[in-house]
């Protein structure tokens, strides 16, 4: 089975992308993140026509996550228990964003997860990151109390750099969200509640990024992030043949500013 994550940052700018890097990658399940669509705006029969089942959660321009297998796509969930919910305006009720999706394909729990940026250190949407993350933890190691044994990928662009060589220059994010000790935390967290970043060993660092500003020819000066991430399950984790990230997908004209993460999982 081949379990792929990709923020594609607009999914209706870049169907095309997608589809044919779907066709190219013969991935079995890929998780989306950022599709900045309405549910009735994504592309899904492009996909169906593609043999996936499709699902997709999208509240407005902003945010919103899709599930494509063809592996089978079962027991939906949209958002994890406890995930807070956000509003900026003052004076308006918190509601939850499109942020998490979890089905079953192919025996595999698979999440895709977009974790709120942060913004800034002094931006109120950064402690509604560490609450958001907090809340993923503490669910995530209850699936794995109720079952030791059970597969699951948590996947998706977590807006963390977990170590200083998974950003090209330390000293650019020394005052800034991404590479703080409470995002980094937050992050262990979820891999001591029993989850591994599995891409890593097989994408060792520095200089291996995942994600490239658009500005400043970030992506052609190798200025990247590393902040796509398959954290999965101890069951999980052992299947793990290999992984790599797509860097090529990150060039040309229309490509998203990350590329795609692939994960490879034995029967």
């Amino acid at each position: 089975m081949r379990l792929a994550t990709w923020n594609v940052n607009s999914i209706r700018s870049r169907a095309d992308r997608v589809e044919a890097w779907l066709q190219r990658s013969d991935v079995d399940v890929l998780a989306l993140q950022e599709t900045k669509c309405k549910d009735e705006q994504f592309p899904e029969e492009r996909f169906r026509a593609l043999g996936y089942d499709v699902v997709h959660v999208g509240h407005s321009q902003w945010n919103g996550v899709a599930l494509l297998s063809r592996v089978g796509l079962t027991d939906v969930q949209v958002g994890f228990p406890g995930m807070p919910s956000w509003s900026s305006k003052e004076g308006v009720e918190p509601a939850p964003e499109a942020r998490a999706l979890g089905a079953t394909c192919g025996g595999v729990r698979v999440w895709s997860l977009y974790v709120p940026n942060g913004r800034t250190l002094t931006d109120p949407h950064l402690q509604y990151k560490l609450e958001w993350l907090e809340a993923l933890r503490v669910s995530a190691a209850g699936w794995l109390t109720e079952d030791a044994e059970a597969p699951v990928a948590l996947v998706g662009d977590w807006n963390i750099a977990p170590q200083d060589d998974d950003v090209w220059d330390m000293s650019v994010f020394s005052h800034s969200t991404h590479v703080s000790e409470p995002e980094r935390a937050a992050f262990r967290g979820v891999v001591e509640a029993g989850f591994t970043d599995v891409v890593r060993p097989y994408t060792p660092g520095p200089g291996v990024y995942t994600y490239w500003d658009y500005t400043q020819l970030r992506f052609p000066r190798r200025e990247g992030m590393r902040i796509d991430f398959a954290l999965c399950s101890p069951a999980l984790a052992r299947r793990v043949t290999g992984a790599s990230i797509d860097r090529e997908e990150r060039k040309g004209k229309g490509a998203s500013d990350h590329a795609p993460v692939v994960v490879e999982l034995a029967d």
